[in-house]
């Protein structure tokens, strides 16, 4: 009975050890979101940004890539993280205070990072419109919100009324979204591009929607959505954006059998 115990003891160990190359890892992930084909805004960086020794044994998924999700992911025990806004949107230089603490973590801790933010947005499967879009119940989806050479979003043709898509917003998000009601009673042509869309209303109203679901916009998009007779969700930039990141991690994890984690490091905005 000894030997038996210790023999599952030392099984279990070796599944809890699990690991896989980052090389394999970062190959499978560009092919997948076609992360060399999608364009993005400068600065970017999809794709690997911070490289480890060379194997993964857990991921962490989040939405940002800051100190604060750094040390969560170190507290973790995590060799990869998954992020959807990465490290580098402009020139980061010094590397001096807390710039420099960060980079410290993720050396001393073996800690890569790999970013995706308009490939993974885009994704028709695993991207932040696509399991928004049902996570809300949203089927029949068609391409929406033509922008940097692709279409981001997702819309549908539906006969939702208004308060009810609030309600499933709500319910989904965690929270209320805000609602902007420039359009009628019943959501009848909805298009959802998650994150910070709200500046681009012109575009969405263009593109034939009555309603559009997104994260967060200007003051100003108050009024211009009741020019336009739109419907507007703003349901948070962050809460919009946790889907994605969960959906890769998931994935991967799935594919080579390595444990995942989602950090929640919320913004409220």
């Amino acid at each position: 009975m000894a030997f038996l115990f210790a023999f599952r003891v030392r099984l279990c160990l070796a599944r809890d050890m699990a690991k896989v190359a980052l090389s394999t890892l970062v190959t499978y992930c560009d092919r997948l979101l076609r992360t060399a084909n999608v364009q993005d805004y400068d600065g970017a960086a999809n794709g690997l940004q911070v490289t480890n020794r060379g194997t993964v044994t857990r991921i962490a998924a989040t939405v940002d890539a800051s100190l604060a999700t750094v040390r969560m992911a170190v507290e973790e025990k995590a060799d990869l993280l998954i992020v959807h806004h990465g490290l580098f949107w402009s020139a980061t230089h010094p590397w001096t205070g807390k710039r420099h603490e960060m980079l410290r973590l993720l050396i001393d801790n073996n800690l890569a990072v790999y970013s995706s933010h308009l490939p993974l947005d885009a994704h028709p499967r695993l991207g932040n419109n696509a399991r928004l879009c049902a996570a809300l119940g949203l089927r029949r989806l068609q391409p929406f919100f033509f922008d940097k050479g692709q279409f981001i979003g997702f819309q549908t043709t539906a006969n939702i009324a208004r308060v009810e898509l609030g309600r499933r917003l709500h319910c989904v998000l965690g929270a209320p979204p805000k609602l902007l009601p420039g359009g009628g009673e019943a959501c009848r042509r909805i298009g959802v591009v998650t994150g910070g869309a709200g500046s681009q209303l012109k575009l969405a109203a263009k593109e034939g929607v009555d309603t559009f679901i997104t994260g967060e916009g200007p003051h100003w998009t108050y009024a211009l959505a009741e020019e336009l007779g739109l419907n507007v969700f703003y349901g948070g930039h962050y809460a919009t954006e946790t889907f994605g990141v969960k959906a890769l991690a998931a994935d991967l994890s799935r594919r080579f059998k390595v444990p995942w984690v989602f950090l929640d490091h919320p913004t409220g905005l």
